[in-house]
Formats: structure tokens, C-alpha cells, sequence
């Protein structure tokens, strides 16, 4: 895995702008930087490429299911061929990975940081949490002003680059929902004096504030993500490795408002708070149709067939 200094050049860029079809009025920031790195049209920008990303690159882990090898790289240069020439997605520290690397390459002055993840995220006790186990990155503007972006989340994920500021932290998240960064200690802590940022989001404003993951502002290096990503992606207590999952963030009129998600063989749609089961799975063929159809991926002859034997092949 490559270092932290790796960058993607203009081509590259430029392509991927394509891909994410970024809007001409973002674009065109990037032709004087001084206007690019100005703070409010930094945030605005980073806003935009933050929720292109979201709607274009899924949040998935095909690869541990649908490969020949079933395993995840996180170099820099394997991630771009994946997810910009062949039009993929990736988990966590693969999408935040990648997008940390877009981020170095315009420019932008940032860091990545470990998370743990709440069990509260996957409806269970709200006080427990998962070790090390995602990624976020931490930009920091020529304010000084630091942000989180994280587009490897997947549902109820942040939409937008979130302030660590505990006096400015709640916004709006897709309609009705909405996030917040809470900074505070771990009740699992033996030390109360230690802080962590704690991103929660509720389902509406009368809903209850939710843990999704807890993270620290300390710079983790690519030696550490290697560590995170071989229990992630290889352990079988990992549901990585035990359940497909893909997401992906809608779109309309430059505004976010939903999301279609596919678990298993489950396909639904939530929109502006109100969910739709659109369709069941009961063979790969419908499955791998699914994908295309709605994620815009399309899988290999060998990356099909590398799904046969396991316990996520759905057997007609």
C-alpha cells in the first residue's frame, strides 16, 4: 500500500470529475486555486464533491463475494482503475481512501483518522462499540477550520462535510434526517479525561440522536488501515464477510433525497424518510441484474462466478 504523499495527476482528476459528473460551476473552481481555497468556496466545494461521490460510487463489498481472490487493496492506484475505469464502489477504507487521495491531489490539507463503530448502528446496545474498524477523513482549511468527510459510511451516513466544532455541529441531513458531531468521552473508557467525536444522526427531529461511530482527530498511517482492513475484510466475524451490502446516495436537482439499499437479496428504497421494498432476490442472476440496474455495476464473467460455494450465494 502506498504512502500518504500519493496523488492522482490532472488526467486522472479530470476524469474522475467526469465520472462523478461533478457540475461546471464546481469545475471551474479549480482554475484559480486562491478562489478554490477561500473557506466558504472550499466548504461549498467540498460539499459538492462530497455528495457526488456519495450518488456515483456506491458504498459496497462485492469484491469479498463476486472476486477470483476475495480480498481488498487499498493502494491508491488499484482504487482509481476500480472505481473510476470500471465503475465500482468500495467499503469504508476503500472509498475514504480514494477519496483522501482526490482531496491531495486539489490541494486540500487533511489527515485520516480510525473510527469505531456503534453497535447502535445496527439497532443493538448503543454502549457498545466495534474496535477499530472505519476510516474518516479530516480536512483542514486555510481558516483553520477542520471538517470530517466520510463517503464510506453507506446508509445514514454523513451527506455533507460536518464541522468539529461542538458549538456548530447539527445539520441537516437527506430530509427528514438529520447528523450532528458530538465531542465527549467513551463510557467504555477507564480515563474520563479522554474526547472523542461521536457522529449521531436521527431519523427526524422528534426521532432520538443515534451513535453511528465514535472517531479520533490522531493521523492514522496506511501501515494502520492495512491492520483494520485484513480483520475487516478476512475475519469471519466480520459481516463483511458474511452478508453483501450495497448503498448508494440519490440525487435530484443537485439535492440529495434518498438512497437505494440492497442487503442480501433485499432491494428497497428510502425516500424523504419513507422506505419501499422494491424488489427479492431469489437468484444470482436477478441479483447481479439488480446491480447494474440500480448501482450501475456490472460484473465479470470470473468476478460472477467467484460468489459460488459461499454462504452469500443466493441458490435458486
Amino acid at each position: 500500500m502506498g504512502g500518504n504523499t500519493i496523488i492522482y495527476n490532472d488526467e486522472q482528476i479530470s476524469r474522475y470529475l467526469d465520472h462523478i459528473s461533478l457540475p461546471r460551476e464546481s469545475r471551474d473552481l479549480l482554475h484559480t486555486p486562491t478562489r478554490l481555497h477561500h473557506p466558504p468556496n472550499a466548504l461549498k466545494f467540498l460539499t459538492s464533491l462530497q455528495q457526488h461521490q456519495l450518488c456515483t460510487v456506491p458504498f459496497e463489498n462485492l469484491s469479498l463475494h463476486y472476486s477470483p481472490h476475495h480480498s481488498i487493496s487499498l493502494d491508491p492506484h488499484h482504487l482509481y482503475k476500480k472505481i473510476v475505469e470500471h465503475g465500482r464502489g468500495g467499503y469504508c477504507m476503500e472509498n475514504n481512501c480514494f477519496f483522501a487521495t482526490v482531496l491531495r491531489s486539489l490541494g486540500f490539507r487533511l489527515h485520516s483518522a480510525g473510527a469505531r463503530v456503534s453497535f447502535a448502528a445496527e439497532g443493538e446496545d448503543e454502549e457498545v462499540y466495534a474496535g477499530w474498524s472505519h476510516m474518516v477523513n479530516i480536512v483542514t482549511l486555510d481558516d483553520g477550520k477542520k471538517y470530517m468527510l466520510d463517503v464510506g459510511f453507506g446508509n445514514n451516513g454523513p451527506i455533507q462535510p460536518l464541522p468539529l466544532d461542538p458549538q456548530h455541529s447539527q445539520v441537516k441531513g437527506i430530509k427528514p434526517a438529520e447528523m450532528q458531531l458530538v465531542y465527549q468521552n467513551l463510557s467504555l473508557n477507564s480515563d474520563p479525561d479522554q474526547n472523542l467525536w461521536f457522529y449521531q444522526h436521527r431519523n427526524d427531529s422528534d426521532a432520538k440522536w443515534v451513535p453511528m461511530y465514535c472517531f479520533t482527530e490522531l493521523e492514522f498511517l496506511p501501515q494502520d488501515y492495512e491492520i483494520m482492513n485484513f480483520w475487516t475484510s478476512q475475519s469471519r466475524k466480520s459481516w463483511f464477510t458474511t452478508k453483501i451490502v450495497v448503498v448508494r446516495t440519490l440525487m435530484r436537482d443537485e439535492e440529495t433525497f434518498g438512497s437505494v439499499v440492497l442487503i442480501g437479496g433485499e432491494l428497497k428504497r428510502r425516500v424523504e424518510g419513507k422506505t419501499e421494498h422494491l424488489k427479492t432476490c431469489e437468484k444470482e442472476e436477478e441479483r447481479v441484474e439488480i446491480l447494474e440496474k440500480w448501482f450501475g455495476v456490472r460484473l465479470a464473467q470470473e468476478e460472477r462466478a467467484g460468489i459460488k460455494g459461499l454462504v452469500t450465494e443466493l441458490k435458486s
